[in-house]
């Protein structure tokens, strides 16, 4: 386990180092490509260093790595908001850049690799994932995760929470399977009207072509997800830069294992089977908001 910076360092390193053996050049040819000693490149290579956006961008010139895609995904893991320049890649950091001074960088770590990620597979077992969570709602967890915050905190982090809900939309939207257990949905977080207002949003986001819901009733009983929730980013075409996300009230850990992404991979599957089906799951969710 380890934390995001260090994970992203190692995974940029790796991508790389496998994009520098696609242009058939050693790391001291690299270096001199670039103008560096071999031992930056090695440094890099290896996630013992981080790396600024403009030498990622020097590096995909010299392999002659124009893909936008790819190298906009390499800038989401050069740093929270950082783009690689070049074709493509955009003029602009990204939108989270904004907070860098007022959000754990943990924080920040998770919402780069959100923005860059082609899935989230997640499960929860207290509260609504934030990507579907209404205003009111965020606002009710915050406050409740922070104990006795500034209002304006709150508000913050609420803007926040919605901003990041963009990646739901546009062109190539991410694609969200959720299993929820039934507890996520009997909480009355914010009261009951609060909670109504998100039931009803949950059944309306589950509407969307990119957006499945799973709900673990109680009657399912004890299943593999019990131990806590957690995220499992993928990526698009490089399966290498997948993660799993375990959420901890002060930190995030960060697995990046193959053996890690299987395990999880493989109970994520076994939870989703397991769960109600994403259409008995919106009939499941509107139900109980009707008092059923």
């Amino acid at each position: 386990m380890r934390y995001g910076p260090a994970v992203r360092r190692r995974k940029l390193g790796a991508e790389l180092r496998r994009q520098r053996e696609l242009a058939g050049l050693t790391s001291l040819e690299a270096a001199r490509a670039v103008g560096w000693h071999q031992s930056k490149v090695s440094r890099i290579e290896t996630g013992a260093s981080g790396v600024k956006p403009a030498d990622v961008a020097r590096l995909l010139d010299a392999y002659g790595v124009t893909d936008p895609e790819l190298r906009a995904l390499l800038g989401a893991l050069c740093g929270a908001g950082s783009p690689v320049p070049g074709e493509g890649a955009g003029a602009r950091r990204g939108w989270w850049y904004a907070y860098r001074d007022r959000l754990p960088p943990a924080y920040l770590d998770f919402i780069s690799l959100e923005s860059e990620a082609s899935r989230l597979s997640t499960l929860e077992t207290t509260v609504v994932p934030g990507l579907l969570q209404t205003p009111a709602y965020a606002r009710a967890v915050t406050r409740a995760a922070l104990g006795d915050p500034a209002p304006e905190q709150v508000e913050e982090l609420v803007r926040v929470r919605m901003a990041r809900q963009a990646v739901l939309r546009g062109e190539r939207p991410l694609e969200v399977c959720a299993v929820l257990d039934e507890a996520v949905l009997r909480h009355e977080v914010g009261g009951p009207e609060v909670m109504a207002g998100q039931l009803r949003h949950l059944v309306e986001t589950g509407s969307l072509r990119h957006v499945r819901l799973h709900v673990l009733p109680f009657s399912s009983g004890g299943h593999i997800g019990i131990t806590g929730p957690f995220v499992i980013f993928s990526f698009p075409r490089i399966a290498d830069l997948d993660v799993v996300v375990l959420d901890h009230l002060t930190s995030s850990l960060y697995l990046e294992r193959k053996e890690d992404l299987r395990a999880y991979g493989a109970a994520f599957t076994t939870l989703r089977e397991h769960a109600l089906s994403h259409e008995n799951s919106l009939e499941f969710i509107a139900g109980i908001n009707d008092g059923a």
